[in-house]
């Protein structure tokens, strides 16, 4: 009898040991599953939370690119491309850099300086480009890039009405003023025998012109007609001095901008709104 007891006591032992390693058995593969639940969740959390960083950090690029400050820089002393009407500078320049600007999604600050003083700014990063009826030339290149044409000047010489000079070829030997840094500073470098006056300001060479202490002035042509038309006894030659394309100066690590600006450009070519800038302040005569 004490055997049977003891076989059966043995039997429920076994049977337990039996349903309770089942049991522990369901009850690990049921906390498996549900940690790698949990791991899946905080991939998918973490993925999410990554994906979400990255959408943020080119939204913010996007909005600093977007709605940033373009920073002109100018020389307000060159009507019509950029002089002053009260306190706000206007005029060729400033409009189509503020076109340029509202392209870009950006808003449009202009800083006035010393026309000299443009390349050494543009390149130290205290202003973003340069717009101010500057030319194009070898020279420049070698310190900025530049953007497509906006606009084509034509040089011109200023003298006396009654002056013995009627051309270029007669400013040999003559005493000529300038505006310094202007292409005419570097155009009537080349001019033999020449003695050069520079002026910090275009009006101040015409005023000196007017006075009898130089020959003849070296201007771009609108200009020229604006301050002919306020000082009297003096005259522009029919013979142009030189003829040169106008663009936007812009940094030389900066081909971004200078890719952006291009195609800023073409649209508002291709839509009439740079013309119509240009003929705002140059009528057909």
């Amino acid at each position: 009898m004490k055997k049977k007891v003891v076989s059966m006591m043995l039997c429920a032992a076994m049977t337990a040991a039996v349903l309770a390693g089942c049991g522990s058995s369901t009850q690990t593969a049921t906390d498996d599953a549900a940690s790698a639940g949990t791991e899946e969740a905080a991939d998918a959390a973490e993925d999410a939370a990554a994906e979400e960083e990255t959408a943020d950090a080119a939204e913010a690029e996007t909005e600093e690119t977007a709605g940033g400050t373009l920073v002109m820089g100018t020389n307000a002393e060159f009507p019509p491309y950029e002089f002053y009407e009260g306190q706000e500078v206007v005029g060729i320049d400033a409009e189509m850099a503020a076109a340029v600007a509202e392209k870009l999604g950006m808003e449009l600050k202009i800083e006035d300086m010393a026309f000299d003083s443009l390349i050494p700014a543009l390149s130290s990063g205290k202003i973003d480009i340069v717009a101010a009826g500057m030319t194009v030339t070898e020279d420049r290149l070698e310190f900025v890039n530049f953007s497509d044409t906006y606009a084509t000047g034509i040089q011109a010489i200023i003298v006396p009405e009654g002056s013995e000079i009627a051309s270029a070829d007669d400013l040999a030997g003559k005493t000529i003023g300038v505006q310094q840094g202007t292409t005419g500073d570097i155009f009537a470098t080349d001019i033999e025998g020449a003695t050069i006056e520079r002026y910090a300001k275009g009006m101040e060479a015409v005023q000196s012109l007017s006075q009898g202490k130089i020959d003849a002035v070296i201007i771009d042509n609108e200009p020229a007609n604006v301050f002919v038309s306020e000082v009297e006894g003096l005259q522009i030659l029919d013979e142009a001095f030189a003829v040169e394309d106008y663009a936007v100066a812009v940094a030389k690590d900066n081909e971004e901008l200078l890719d952006q600006v291009n195609a800023a450009l073409a649209e508002l070519k291709e839509d009439g709104t740079l013309q119509a800038i240009v003929d705002k302040y140059i009528t057909a005569e």
